[in-house]
């Protein structure tokens, strides 16, 4: 008999975002167990961060970041808070997306339906692909960053730490999106 370990999910945020990131956890399989929220209370929402530390052990419970893109230094600092206290935060690939065997992909990733990672690209920690992202090979995704639905990194391509990059934006092959960058919806960034 095979036993299935079935990781239990929390989801640090519970806005949209999270309800994104709440449907995505179930999607991969795993088990959603509550929202972490420092600011509101609701329906799901199992506490502030440090009431869950001392309610969900690290031993058996795997967080996941879902604050958005709006405020993505403060993004950073909660990863670097919930790493610290010595939750795991797993990368989730939504089994319908195509992620190439010769990637890296770093954690604590999301990666929605559809999107598309070719070969020797590399997703730094905590970078977000929405829904059909084309990511074409031997591209460098560092840390923190956004890619909107339907945007399109062409081969060769680095992007900085901490960008965004509106639906449906093109990077053109070879080129370096410098860090803290943010390229509108349908724009074309050519350096």
């Amino acid at each position: 008999m095979v036993v299935r370990y079935l990781k239990k999910i929390l989801v640090y945020g519970s806005r949209d975002f999270g309800q994104v990131i709440k449907a995505l956890v179930k999607n991969c399989g795993y088990e959603f167990s509550g929202f972490i929220d420092d600011f509101n209370t609701g329906d799901e929402i199992v506490g502030k961060f440090l009431e869950v530390c001392d309610t969900f052990s690290s031993e058996n419970y795997e967080i996941v970041i879902a604050i958005g893109y709006n405020n993505l230094k403060e993004r950073w600092k909660i990863y670097r808070k919930v790493s610290g206290a010595g939750y795991r935060i797993p990368h989730l690939i939504h089994p319908k997306a195509y992620v190439s065997e010769s990637c890296k992909v770093g954690e604590g990733v999301i990666i929605m339906t559809g999107a598309i990672v070719d070969i020797n690209v590399k997703l730094a920690e905590l970078v977000v692909l929405w829904p059909g992202v084309v990511v074409n090979h031997d591209s460098e995704i560092n840390a923190n960053t956004f890619l909107s639905p339907n945007s399109t990194i062409c081969g060769f391509v680095t992007i900085g730490e901490n960008c965004f990059l509106g639906a449906g934006a093109v990077v053109v092959d070879h080129m370096r999106v410098p860090e803290d960058s943010f390229i509108k919806a349908g724009r074309l960034f050519k350096g």
